[in-house]
């Protein structure tokens, strides 16, 4: 089913666990099929961290904080049941949509086989300055990176947290950026000034996963 024409992404929902069962999760996975029709509901995928195998990573996306809420309280347990005991150390976060990451953002996986996801706690008075080097020095750099498709950055409400999501075409394509450029960068944005920490993956997409 077509979710219809996208019209933005303002919640960004990612997902952690260590994975204990994996025949069983990703039976569970797929009952996820059954997002499909509910209201606000934008899409979702995920898959498997290739530095830690048995991480699986999802996102999801949704038109507002209001449906999430509203679909949280509803139907999630349902879906969610089919993934009891398959699982531990599930970490969730939730981030408001800022800006967009090279071209407009939209919650499409079909063309994109990576996702790298970096999370970064970020001092409180730097803030602001973090987000402007995101869009001016981070972004270009993404954006002009042939196998980079596409991606956003996102905000955790009433933190100094934040959610840099990019889509790859390939792993391959996606360590050429880090090898040439991420140090460079790194100085020219001041990076080491304005983050407390940061954490991340590299996550090959599960197409089975894919609402």
């Amino acid at each position: 089913m077509d979710p219809g024409p996208y019209d933005g992404a303002v919640l960004v929902k990612w997902i952690r666990c260590t994975v204990v069962d994996r025949r069983g999760f990703e039976r569970g996975q797929r009952k996820w099929a059954g997002l499909l029709g509910e209201p606000g509901f934008r899409g979702q995928s995920g898959g498997w961290s290739r530095e830690r195998p048995e991480e699986a990573h999802v996102f999801s996306f949704w038109e507002s904080r209001a449906f999430y809420d509203s679909f949280m309280a509803r139907s999630h347990d349902r879906l969610a049941a089919a993934q009891s005991g398959t699982y531990r150390n599930m970490r969730i976060g939730l981030f408001d949509h800022r800006f967009d990451v090279k071209t407009g953002f939209e919650p499409r996986f079909t063309d994109a086989d990576v996702v790298r996801v970096a999370h970064c706690k970020v001092r409180p008075d730097r803030s602001d300055h973090f987000a402007l080097m995101q869009e001016k020095v981070w972004n270009p750099a993404m954006a002009g990176s042939p196998g980079m498709v596409r991606g956003l950055f996102g905000e955790a409400p009433g933190e100094d947290e934040f959610l840099v999501l990019s889509m790859w075409w390939s792993a391959a394509e996606h360590g050429k950026y880090r090898v040439e450029r991420v140090e460079r960068l790194s100085l020219r944005a001041q990076t080491s000034a304005d983050v407390v920490s940061l954490s991340g993956a590299v996550v090959d997409l599960e197409a089975s996963w894919t609402v």
